[in-house]
Parts: structure tokens; C-alpha cells; sequence
């Protein structure tokens, strides 16, 4: 017999107690997610991941004393944490805590005032090691951008003609599926060359590859 799948361990970081308790009761009422802890501030976050490892970490960009993009900006930096995938949970839609999550190490980005199975749906995408970065959240994001010069990157050089151009696919916020439709080529196809470039430039996710295809110009032939 087939053992059951492990359930995602989720903790939750935010300053604003009424959230964590709301947080906590959509995670306990879906069977394949396990509550694993809380906090309310990243100090106190950083001190939690330390101790019970979760898949995945709801976080608040907005707390007193240190701040969701410093808890990010920690995680990163911590190779003990690098299979905690972060989830930015907030009210604010601004382009600049949009691009600073990301730049951060966020793997995915959900607002507070979203339908529950919008949250429910993003702790399994970015626990399966997929990005959840919508069309709408990367328009943001090349939005800023494109009001800066671009900037080179690590080991673009590298990468194929037929890889680059799937990183800049990847920077439409569209699927596997949806570049594959495009291009009238395999899922597999695309799933192969944006897996390769992830590792040419040591990209955590799909969402550090939207970030460097913006940050580097790359756009659609």
C-alpha cells in the first residue's frame, strides 16, 4: 500500500495577531497543509525556521522591528534555510514591495484581500518548487524595471539562443503550458531549456528568472 504524501508544513509570519489566527484556520481546514509554528516579526520568524524548518513560510512585508524584505534577505543568505519557499502575504500592491520581494528571494506574492483558494493554491505551487508570479505581479515588475537601465547578469553569456529566449518567456508570467502553446513546441521542451537556464544562472525559482530577464533586457524575438 501506498504511504500518504507528507503534508506541506506551513508558518506563518505576521505582525497583526487577527491575521496569524485567520492564517492558521484556512491552513488546519486543508488536509495536505500542517500548521507549523508562528510569528510576529522576522526576528522572531527567522528564529522559528531555525528550529522547525517549514516548506513553506506565509510572510508579512509590512512588520514592526525587522521587516518581511529583511526576514527574505536573512533566508537567503542562510543555506540551512534554502528549502523554505516564501510566500509574500500583504496589502500592498505597490511595484516597489513587488520587485523588492522578489529581489529578495520571494517565491511567490499574494494579496491579503484574495479569495482563500488563491493563498491555499500558492503554499502548494511554490512547495511542488515552482514560482507563482502571475502576469498581472510580473507587469509590475518590468514596469519598475523598465525605468532603469539594465544591468548584466551572471552567466547569461552562457546560456543558449533557444535558452535566453525562454527566459524571456518565463518573464511573461506565462506557464510551461501556456509557452509551450505559443511556440507550438512540447511542455517538456520548455520545461527542459528553462531548467537548464535556471542552473546556468543559479536561479532559485522562476521568479529570480523573471527578475534577471527584466534586469538584463532579455525580451521576446
Amino acid at each position: 500500500m501506498t504511504p500518504a504524501p507528507r503534508p506541506i508544513r506551513v508558518a506563518i509570519a505576521d505582525d497583526q495577531a487577527v491575521v496569524r489566527m485567520g492564517l492558521r484556520a484556512l491552513i488546519d481546514r486543508e488536509p495536505d497543509l500542517e500548521f507549523a509554528g508562528e510569528a510576529a516579526d522576522g526576528a522572531e520568524a527567522l528564529r522559528l525556521l531555525g528550529g522547525v524548518r517549514p516548506d513553506v513560510l506565509l510572510l508579512d512585508i509590512r512588520m514592526s522591528g525587522m521587516d518581511g524584505i529583511e526576514t527574505l534577505r536573512a533566508i537567503a543568505a542562510d543555506p540551512a534555510l534554502n528549502t523554505t519557499r516564501v510566500v509574500v502575504v500583504t496589502t500592498f500592491a505597490i511595484d516597489e514591495y513587488v520587485f523588492a520581494a522578489l529581489q529578495a528571494g520571494a517565491s511567490g506574492f499574494v494579496l491579503k484581500d484574495g479569495a482563500p483558494e488563491e493563498l491555499t493554491h500558492a503554499i502548494r505551487v511554490v512547495a511542488s518548487g515552482e514560482a507563482l508570479l502571475s502576469p498581472a505581479i510580473t507587469r509590475k515588475v518590468i514596469g519598475l524595471f523598465g525605468r532603469h537601465d539594465v544591468a548584466p547578469v551572471a552567466g547569461l553569456d552562457t546560456l543558449t539562443p533557444r535558452e535566453r529566449e525562454m527566459v524571456a518567456w518565463v518573464a511573461t508570467g506565462r506557464s510551461n503550458d501556456e509557452i509551450a502553446k505559443e511556440l507550438v513546441i512540447s511542455p517538456d521542451t520548455v520545461r527542459t531549456h528553462v531548467s537548464r537556464a535556471m542552473v546556468k544562472l543559479r536561479a532559485r525559482d522562476r521568479a529570480q528568472l523573471v527578475v534577471f530577464a527584466v534586469r538584463s533586457g532579455l525580451t521576446i524575438p
